[in-house]
């Protein structure tokens, strides 16, 4: 199966986040074979009920290639034309996960080894099968994380702090607004006040840069709202304290502000001669924690058409993903 057909395979199977099993079965049968045939040796490692990271390993694994198997929503089939493979998922990243098996298969055949593969599940969510992977490393000293970078090496990523924001108040008739307190107008003052805050800046990453996600609450029009919510993401580029300080003074007493989920902004190893870029999306690298050795961020495919309906990844791209992820193995295993 090349790579095309196997990317094919791949996005055909759908494992939107926490239904990644059926896929995880594939490609462990897939590698278990692989494996057989060469000398190495696959496994499944369960992270929760119906849910696993397929690690396969040939040697003692210097260098891992890595990506994630689940999608975000909605599913829908692949297709091709004479450029592209479309489908959820083709470069988000079933499309990576088909380049590192093709890259696998190329150095075995040279007669490399001492490397590994490893694919989690969660990425799209909470990262739970990279911080299930964190927990039993196996001595790898890179960690070659596969995103769709546009086939150059991330020096560097933004990080993410969120929040939800929340707003109490007094119920009453609407007609009558003088004997509530309307939970929904608090909130808007302190989304107002939060949109005011100035945000910093890295040489490097650029701007820091907020999105107001989601706004809820209420009960009906003629009631005085007695409880609203906001969620809040910040894409930080370097300690987050500052900002999360400067938000807190910002809200005040006019709500609640909960953090849910900070993701410091990551720089990652370089391998000399390969362009370079930064992105601002954020990856599984910090759940794994250097567990499994020095991050590099490299793959084919757009960020921008991922998460679409019109995902797609490029053929030609892939097949060039293939050649790189064979030169930065084959560089990398002698640095470790």
């Amino acid at each position: 199966m090349n790579v095309y057909e196997l990317t094919r395979a791949l996005v055909d199977i759908e494992s939107v986040t926490e239904n990644e099993g059926s896929l995880g079965n594939y490609l462990h049968a897939h590698l278990s074979k692989l494996a057989s045939d060469s000398g190495g040796r696959a496994e499944r490692i369960e992270v929760e009920p119906q849910r696993w990271n397929v690690l396969a390993t040939w040697g003692e694994p210097i260098v891992t290639l890595s990506t994630h198997m689940d999608t975000v929503p909605p599913f829908f089939p692949s297709r091709e034309d004479s450029e592209f493979i479309w489908g959820r998922g083709s470069c988000d990243a079933k499309g990576i996960i088909a380049a590192m098996i093709a890259a696998a298969e190329r150095l075995l055949a040279e007669g490399t080894r001492n490397f590994g593969l490893l694919f989690v599940v969660g990425e799209e969510r909470n990262s739970a099968g990279a911080a299930a992977a964190a927990k039993s490393p196996r001595g790898s000293r890179y960690l070659i994380n596969g995103e769709p970078t546009e086939s150059k090496l991330a020096l560097a990523s933004k990080g993410v702090l969120r929040f939800e924001l929340v707003a109490h108040g007094k119920m009453a008739h609407s007609a009558y607004p003088e004997l509530g307190e309307s939970a929904i107008e608090a909130l808007l003052d302190a989304l107002e006040a939060i949109r005011k805050v100035p945000l910093p800046k890295d040489e490097l990453l650029g701007p820091s840069t907020m999105n107001i996600g989601t706004i809820s609450g209420g009960r009906a029009p003629n009631v005085i709202a007695d409880s609203a919510k906001a969620e809040i993401l910040v894409r930080l580029v370097g300690d987050p304290a500052p900002v999360r300080e400067a938000l807190v003074r910002a809200v005040g007493n006019r709500a609640q502000l909960n953090e849910i989920l900070c993701i410091p902004a990551m720089r990652f190893a370089s391998v000399d001669g390969l362009p370079t870029t930064v992105v601002a999306f954020t990856t599984d690298i910090p759940m794994f924690d250097g567990s499994w050795g020095k991050p590099l961020l490299f793959g084919p495919g757009s960020i921008h058409v991922a998460h679409t309906l019109e995902e797609r990844i490029s053929k030609r791209e892939l097949t060039q993903a293939v050649e790189m992820y064979v030169d930065m193995v084959k560089r990398l295993l002698p640095r470790g």
